[in-house]
């Protein structure tokens, strides 16, 4: 996401800097460490001033951060633009009041002051918009939905769907005529495995229909997702391993459906990429599904951590070819409208803008600086 938003402010016709390799992340909660990351980010912070004061690094106009929160907050952002008198942006920030007080305090505290500040911010679900309510007026709350650097691999993949098909059914063994459903996520503890898990149980309700998965990820916790599966006869499920970016549209292009529970996920890329390439999604509403698939447009939306939702889902969709095929028509339409880089530069463009110009303007009023 963070290269996505890269690619989107280049081709608004911005100059890009990144100013830190510097990572805030405290996954565990631990007070000391977090004092070292805030040390460290001031001193970085006052590095970077003294960079532009030396004119040893271009003065931005703007700073733009991503993905703000309490366990990795910007500790460079706020101090530089308080000196600079520029504005701050935040993408994809979100608040969770719950932490306050808790093992990542000094963190909330950051991160809601870095909210506070910030000129615009641009939540990507409606979740987080609701929480920054909290925080920032709604008029500073500019939404950008979730997108797709570059739609062209899935697009062309699509045009290949027979071509496909036919090389990975030669590839994992698979029956070319059989229905192919498709699941692509890492294996690892948490959220993935509990996804791998309902998967698993909604498809024992499917036992009686004709159908083969196809599994395309891997990680550390690959066992417990095989067992998850055991009671499926092997030709039923297909582990296809960890497969590169590039190689990805043409397992979307070759099946008949994705089918993922997205347990906790607040954006779920992958269901963007199915739908991109015109493969009709099965997803349970957690996070900001219901915001990237469009319930019997681009696919079918289900209660969340339901397998017996999930799997009637899964059956309705085998038996409509008017449905499956609406939706696969649809998909590509609506990513391309909505959420593809085109569509996220232009609402960069529109927020940058009117940020740009209300600094102008509260300069003129303040008039020079001393």
């Amino acid at each position: 996401m963070a290269r996505a938003l890269m690619a989107a402010l280049a081709a608004a016709g911005h100059s890009l800097h990144v100013a830190s390799s510097f990572r805030s992340l405290d996954l565990a909660g631990d007070s000391q460490r977090q004092a070292r990351l805030a040390a460290l980010g001031q001193r970085l912070a006052e590095r970077f001033l003294r960079g532009v004061r030396r004119r040893s690094i271009p003065c931005p106009e703007l700073w733009f951060t991503y993905h703000l929160y309490h366990k990795a907050p910007d500790w460079l952002g706020p101090a530089i633009c308080r000196s600079l008198g520029i504005p701050y942006l935040a993408a994809e920030a979100s608040h969770a009041p719950k932490q306050r007080g808790g093992p990542w305090h000094e963190g909330y505290k950051a991160s809601e002051d870095a909210i506070r500040q910030a000129a615009a911010v641009l939540p990507v679900t409606r979740r987080d918009a609701e929480a920054l309510r909290l925080l920032v007026p709604a008029r500073r709350l500019r939404p950008l939905p979730a997108f797709l650097e570059d739609i062209a691999p899935y697009t062309e993949a699509s045009r290949g769907r027979a071509l496909h098909r036919d090389a990975l059914a030669v590839q994992f063994g698979l029956d070319r005529d059989r229905p192919w459903l498709l699941a692509v996520a890492m294996m690892r503890a948490g959220a993935k495995l509990a996804s791998y898990r309902q998967l698993a149980a909604a498809l024992e309700a499917l036992c009686e229909r004709d159908w083969q998965l196809l599994v395309v990820g891997d990680g550390p916790a690959r066992g417990e997702v095989e067992r998850a599966f055991r009671r499926h006869a092997a030709h039923r499920v297909v582990f296809c391993g960890r497969q590169s970016v590039s190689a990805l549209p043409a397992f979307y292009a070759a099946a008949d459906m994705l089918v993922w529970p997205a347990v906790n996920e607040a954006i779920c890329l992958v269901l963007l990429e199915a739908q991109a390439t015109g493969l009709p999604v099965v997803a349970c509403d957690h996070g900001g599904v219901s915001e990237i698939v469009r319930d019997r447009e681009t696919g079918l939306v289900c209660q969340p951590d339901d397998p017996a939702a999930l799997a009637a889902a899964v059956r309705e969709l085998m038996d409509d070819a008017a449905l499956h095929r609406k939706l696969r028509e649809s998909g590509p339409r609506v990513v391309a409208r909505e959420h593809s880089l085109d569509a996220a530069t232009r609402q960069l463009q529109r927020v940058i803008a009117e940020v740009t110009a209300t600094e102008r303007s509260a300069r003129a009023g303040r008039g020079p600086r001393a």
